[in-house]
């Protein structure tokens, strides 16, 4: 009996108990559009020119979005099992705790918090702002309200009217966030059901409207051959067959950056109806719908702009050059209303999901204590607010170039730092199944992974071959993604105490 006893108040049996705390607000329909409008942000209408560049033909571009879609639902339909056999707030990062060790799960937490979601945030609300520009000139990136501080030879602050757009939209969002999850909700799935009609609207007007039969001869009849690749490095490019692979795997930078934050729906697992039988199914749904969106998207840039177009589409805006074609002069001005509808509610999905990570955290003694505290609304405002606080900071920093006098966002590096320490734990969580099935084979799992054991060991194969990639050549965007999540460690070992309280 004692020992009964003692594996019932387990954490990893507590892992299992459903949350008490929450409003459970979220139904089938709600859920799938979490991972709708977490994932459809600004990177489908931009990513497919840098990665045309890449990989340097029509054939390989699609090739490449192929292999991001099987890892992206491969890894959504693997996580239904973790999702549905431990549906509690903080997803992700409590199958990584139970799998592995509180390290583990505080090392994914805290680069989450520090970069992942916040360096997001930053990049789509700041997308947003650029985008809005276009219809009022007064927001621009060289339209400053502070100009540039400089706090190094290479590092300044300033606030454009572009980056204060961004700020107030992050401020915005979190506020109606911290007034309930209905608010969240609400905001959720218009602008999501919106984005994606947006978006099945720009395939409709490219693949009807903007059908160009030379152009598509060009680009299909000569499917698989490369023109215009970029170096990856100097001396290899596409035009090998060693160069190509090593090109596609660069290119999912891009690709699985577009597809990513499919995960998030897992963060909010206490708010979910049924969350075992809904989490799975949503993470399903929504990785399905997305992926075929996408690509649909790049036949339809296919079918319309000539693969050079593709490849130097003016600042990358695939999507704008392709509506262009079909409504010149007002291609501009209806892709920046629908990018804004797009990246408004992927921020909005951002934001409400993330918090919720911190809060499971924080109630581990990992995090800061009023974190995991739920306000009258029963949500975690404090910890939504110190996201949004840490987001709006994020948009700030700026990177200058002393060589050209040019400014960038340090959001941008960031995000390309923590690809590869996402990937790193997409292939951990998904190494937790096997590990699972191991250590706990008496646990309830009312969905199993789909193809266990093959199909989850492709996807840990196929990443971990993404991710070698990366660290060989892309050293200087992958390593300080590693350092990141390793300066986590003396951190978890200096809240390690409070965790013992």
């Amino acid at each position: 009996m004692a020992n009964s006893a003692a594996r019932a108040g387990s954490p990893a049996s507590q892992a299992t108990v459903l949350d008490t705390e929450f409003n459970r607000g979220l139904g089938l329909y709600d859920s799938t559009m979490v991972v709708v409008g977490s994932m459809i942000g600004s990177g489908i209408f931009i990513v497919s020119a840098d990665m045309a560049r890449t990989i340097g033909s029509p054939g390989w571009l699609l090739a490449a979005w192929i292999l991001t879609g099987l890892l992206t639902v491969v890894g959504a339909l693997s996580y239904g099992e973790l999702a549905a056999m431990m549906p509690r707030a903080g997803g992700q990062y409590v199958y990584l705790r139970e799998a592995f060790s509180p390290l583990w799960g505080f090392l994914y937490g805290w680069t989450l918090f520090l970069v992942i979601q916040t360096g997001t945030i930053a990049a789509v609300s700041v997308g947003f702002a650029r985008y809005f520009g276009a219809l009022v000139p007064w927001i621009a990136d060289d339209h400053y309200l502070i100009p540039p501080i400089h706090v190094s030879a290479a590092y300044a602050l300033s606030l454009s009217t572009t980056q204060f757009v961004g700020i107030v939209m992050i401020a915005l969002l979190t506020w109606t966030n911290t007034r309930g999850l209905e608010y969240g909700r609400i905001i959720q799935n218009v602008f999501t059901t919106a984005k994606t009609g947006a978006l099945i609207g720009l395939i409709i007007v490219g693949v009807l409207l903007g059908w160009n039969q030379p152009t598509v001869s060009a680009n299909f009849g000569n499917l698989w051959t490369t023109r215009g690749a970029v170096a990856v490095v100097p001396g290899l490019s596409a035009v090998t067959v060693f160069g190509l692979f090593i090109a596609i795997c660069v290119a999912q930078t891009g690709s699985l950056f577009s597809a990513d934050a499919w995960n998030n729906i897992t963060f909010t697992a206490g708010e979910v109806k049924e969350p075992r039988r809904n989490i799975p199914l949503s993470l399903a749904l929504g990785t399905f719908i997305v992926i075929g969106l996408y690509l649909l998207a790049n036949i339809a840039y296919l079918v319309t702009l000539p693969f050079d177009q593709i490849q130097h589409a003016p600042g990358d805006r695939v999507a704008t050059a392709t509506l262009n074609v079909v409504f010149p002069g007002l291609g501009v001005t209806i892709m920046a209303i629908g990018i804004m509808i797009s990246t408004f509610g992927c921020t909005n999905g951002l934001i409400l999901a993330g918090a919720r990570a911190s809060y499971a955290m924080a109630r581990d003694g990992l995090f800061f204590r009023s974190v995991g505290r739920l306000n009258q609304a029963k949500v975690p405002a404090a910890g939504l607010a110190l996201e949004g606080a840490w987001a709006a900071f994020l948009v700030l920093p700026r990177i200058y170039d002393p060589a050209t006098g040019a400014y960038g966002n340090l959001y941008n590096n960031l995000l390309e730092y923590v690809i590869s320490a996402a990937l790193i734990f997409y292939i951990l969580t998904i190494a937790g199944i096997f590990r699972l099935r191991r250590t706990r084979p008496d646990l309830e799992r009312p969905y199993r992974a789909s193809g266990y054991p093959i199909v989850p060991a492709l996807y840990i194969v196929g990443a971990a071959t993404i991710l070698l990639v990366l660290f060989v050549y892309r050293t200087a965007t992958t390593w300080p993604g590693l350092i990141i999540v390793l300066l986590g460690v003396p951190v978890y070992f200096a809240w390690k105490p409070e965790r013992s309280r």
